[in-house]
């Protein structure tokens, strides 16, 4: 069973169902509590005023008699609430006593027969008499409009679960106060409408003179007749009778051994229930403003004395009560709570079903003769009965109740209950994840799944804000991130990092997951995420990096390994895409001087790997100068020329692009991703304005040919486009400048075995892998010249696009070197905009079919 804190049926609906539905109806359940007080004054109120009446002692009307009195009755409720519950508790004991008296009172007088009270009906326990009352007898009312007048008598039940807080053990003292409360008030009920029916007729006239005579006693078929009255004019002539069941409100005075104690006993009942509503909705409301889901309520949230009272809340509580007070109509209020208390006890049957549903080992309910069925039916019931006793006000309670639930649901309030809606939304995915791994993959539903090689989330946002961009709503992605370092694991920080960075891409609103490995180089994490990463078909098929441009300066072993891992990526049948900025991707070494929202109270000083990436701990936002502060304390720290375009560059995928062009250059056949994903991205807000233009490899002499069929089929496979160029000079040299400019840039790098020992060569090759043959540089010479004849084409034609999607060119595992290969990307790539090379796995992921 969910254990109750301050708050009861709040605190239940909020802690099951989550803060969205717990924030709404907790709003709702503190005001029907509220008005609820207003509704047992007013009906004291009209208790005093019908015996100031009797006597002739109205002090004006008998509204505004209502009205006076009940708000002297309301500021002295306030003062014993205010009190504190010792004198609540107190009170509550003394009104209890006074109720079971009048009650007691009431069941003795029935066994009472009086002569005198004959003329007003009341004949004593007799079968004709019930049999007679046992039908329905509606005079201007229905079933449903009378049960939301006699609804809110039922509420009180709830009395204890309010003021949780105040229990010593409430997980054990709710269950049987709430199942005493509805069992004892049940009996009481049906017995009070039992005797009164089995005793009382429905019309008298209170006049003695309306006897029978047994001459016409036969022509008589009342129940009152066989006890020599005839009534029957009141059927006739209504205004004549004022007493009996059905227009006497104080029958059951008139029924008592003595009628005093049955008003002292209204007098009870009504003043009791309206000290638990005062006392019940100034709790709940503070518990609802504790949690912070509506932050400007705050301010009620403080507690007073050492049982921390709501004094605030108490008096917003007086002032709600004392105007629908005002109303003095109980008819009128009555109806009006019922539809708020309804919509409550709605949400209490339906969070304990969900709580079911959800099959959450954490809920163990200890009620034997619990089931879920009758709670999803006690739910139904209610919503059905709302709309039946006035559909106007229950449309209204709901709208009321689903724009709190908007307004929740979009503050997103930062709370972790282990609401059974977590629990369901769990049992769901794993539902559906395991369904879908018992169907196999259709081209139609083809996504690009990506493993995107980030390290950190927050230090290469330009690839994780790209990524994102076509694969958000649409696939799955990521962020893979190889910890590597020369001290043990600390595979706690692991966890606790996997965890702190996965609530910083759900802060940064993206959707993503952060998936970090320990391994003892880069190579080797890349294949535990490749093997890895994912579950069932929710497993990528894509793996993205970012360019690496500092190849040339470091240990050319890591350029090895970098090519390694493109080429693992084929081996385990995954697309390769790489991004690459001339300014760079990874922004880790001006974190904190610069970064926008860097993370999000994140401390990384514990963490036990000298990582590259480490953010700072500070999250600063980007200045409108250069100069960037680390915090409020510390002077201003000059960004270099370079730092600067990296930080500009880093964030332009995350502002909407203009009117532009984004370039897709598909040379190879390689199933399709290369257009599927300029076509996703395109499709999204940021990126809708631009165009997409096609550039393809052909010759002269075909070039209308092959536009024409490329268009066919690009229209075929549904993607808009807005230009193709067929490049017929592809196969052109390329210049001799550039030609000479790549023979410098791979002149380090090249083995140079006709001037060495074949044995030294060999041993050479053998401890540097990497290195350049004499007979690879001329085996490949034309594929050299290839990708130096693209970077002219590139500058030539799509030197101001927004973005180029370009196929990636593959080298044959083994027979290229990684230096040739990394000088191709090199050469391909540079000093260009932004640039998306692309290969995927020769699986077609475009059809002609919907």
């Amino acid at each position: 069973m969910l254990l109750f804190f301050l708050g009861g049926a709040y605190y239940l609906i909020s802690r099951s169902l989550g803060p969205e539905f717990g924030g709404s109806i907790g709003l709702i359940f503190a005001f029907a509590n509220a008005v609820a007080v207003a509704m047992y004054v007013v009906g004291f109120a009209e208790t005093v005023v019908e015996i100031l009446k009797n006597m002739d002692a109205l002090m004006t009307d008998d509204i505004n008699d209502i009205r006076i009195i009940g708000t002297i009755t309301v500021i002295l409720l306030l003062g014993i609430s205010v009190a504190g519950m010792e004198w609540e508790a107190k009170a509550q004991i003394f009104l209890l006593v006074v109720l079971i008296t009048a009650i007691i009172n009431y069941f003795i007088g029935t066994f009472i027969p009086i002569k005198a009270k004959e003329p007003y009906g009341y004949f004593g326990y007799d079968g004709s008499i019930m049999w007679e009352n046992m039908g329905p007898d509606f005079r201007g009312e229905t079933f449903f409009s009378v049960f939301a007048i006699f609804f809110p008598a039922a509420t009180g039940i709830l009395a204890g679960a309010n003021i949780s807080g105040d229990l010593a053990d409430p997980q054990m003292a709710i269950p049987k106060g709430t199942l005493l409360a509805i069992l004892i008030t049940g009996i009481v009920y049906l017995g009070v409408a039992v005797s009164t029916g089995s005793c009382i007729v429905r019309d008298a006239s209170g006049n003695v003179n309306d006897t029978l005579s047994s001459q016409f006693l036969a022509n008589c078929s009342d129940a009152a007749c066989k006890f020599g009255y005839d009534f029957s004019a009141c059927k006739r002539e209504k205004d004549l009778c004022k007493y009996g069941l059905q227009e006497d409100f104080q029958v059951m005075s008139m029924v008592s051994g003595f009628g005093p104690i049955i008003s002292a006993g209204i007098f009870s009942a009504t003043l009791s229930s309206a000290l638990a509503s005062l006392v019940s909705a100034p709790k709940v409301f503070q518990a609802l403003c504790k949690d912070n889901i509506y932050p400007g309520l705050s301010m009620f949230a403080k507690g007073y004395g050492k049982n921390n009272e709501p004094l605030r809340g108490y008096i917003l509580t007086f002032g709600i009560a004392l105007a629908f007070i005002l109303i003095a109509e109980l008819n009128v209020i009555a109806p009006i709570i019922s539809n708020f208390f309804l919509a409550s006890y709605a949400l209490i049957n339906f969070s304990v079903f969900h709580a079911s549903l959800a099959n959450s080992p954490g809920w163990r309910p200890s009620f034997k003769y619990y089931n879920m069925w009758v709670s999803l039916a006690g739910a139904i019931l209610c919503c059905v009965v709302m709309f039946v006793i006035n559909w106007m006000a229950a449309l209204l309670t709901n709208v009321i109740v689903l724009g709190l639930y908007i307004y929740v649901s979009y503050k997103k309030p930062d709370v972790n209950w282990g609401s059974s809606t977590q629990a369901l939304t769990y049992h769901q995915a794993l539902t559906h994840t395991l369904r879908l791994s018992g169907v196999e993959d259709h081209i139609k539903n083809f996504r690009p799944q990506c493993l995107v090689m980030t390290g950190y989330p927050n230090s290469r946002p330009a690839l994780l804000d790209l990524v994102h961009s076509f694969t958000k709503n649409v696939g799955l992605m990521v962020c893979g991130h190889i910890r590597m370092g020369y001290r043990r694991p600390n595979f706690k920080d692991l966890a606790t990092d996997q965890a702190r960075y996965q609530r910083w891409l759900l802060n940064n609103e993206c959707k993503a997951f952060y998936t970090p490995v320990f391994a003892d180089d880069m190579r080797q994490g890349t294949q535990y995420l490749l093997q890895a990463a994912g579950l069932g078909r929710l497993k990528p098929n894509t793996l993205v990096l970012g360019f690496k441009n500092d190849w040339r300066d470091g240990d050319m072993m890591n350029v090895e390994t970098y090519i390694s891992m493109i080429h693992d990526a084929f081996d385990y049948q995954f697309g390769a895409v790489i991004l690459r900025l001339k300014e760079g991707l990874d922004v880790s070494h001006i974190q904190g001087q610069g970064m926008k929202d860097v993370i999000v109270s994140i401390d990384t000083s514990k963490d036990s790997d000298a990582d590259s990436s480490k953010p700072s701990s500070k999250a600063t936002s980007l200045q409108n100068s250069p100069a960037i502060q680390k915090d409020k304390k510390s002077p201003t720290v000059p960004l270099n020329v370079s730092d600067q375009r990296l930080l500009e560059a880093s964030q332009q995928f995350q502002k909407k692009q203009g009117k532009g062009t984004v370039d897709v250059w598909w040379l190879f056949d390689d199933g399709g991703l290369t257009l599927l994903i300029p076509y996703l991205l395109t499709n999204k807000k940021r990126w809708k304005d631009c165009k997409i233009r096609v550039f393809i490899g052909g010759k002269i002499n075909r070039i209308d040919h092959d536009r024409r069929a490329m268009a066919t089929l690009l229209s075929k496979f549904r993607i808009d486009f807005s230009d193709i160029t067929v490049l017929g000079d592809i196969n052109t040299k390329p210049k001799k400048e550039h030609t000479l400019a790549f023979e410098e840039m791979i002149e380090p790098y090249r083995l140079k075995e006709d001037e060495m020992e074949q044995d030294a060569a060999e041993r050479l090759k053998n401890s540097e892998p990497w290195r350049i043959t004499d007979n690879e540089l001329e085996l490949y010479r034309a594929k050299s010249n290839r990708q130096i004849r693209l970077n002219e084409l590139l500058k030539e034609h799509s030197s101001t696009a927004n973005l180029i999607v370009m196929s990636l060119p593959l080298a044959r595992k083994g027979a290229v070197s990684s230096a040739l290969y990394m000088a191709w990307l090199e050469a391909l790539s540079k000093d260009l905009p932004p640039i998306l090379l692309v290969r995927g796995n020769h699986q077609s992921v475009l059809t002609f079919y919907s």
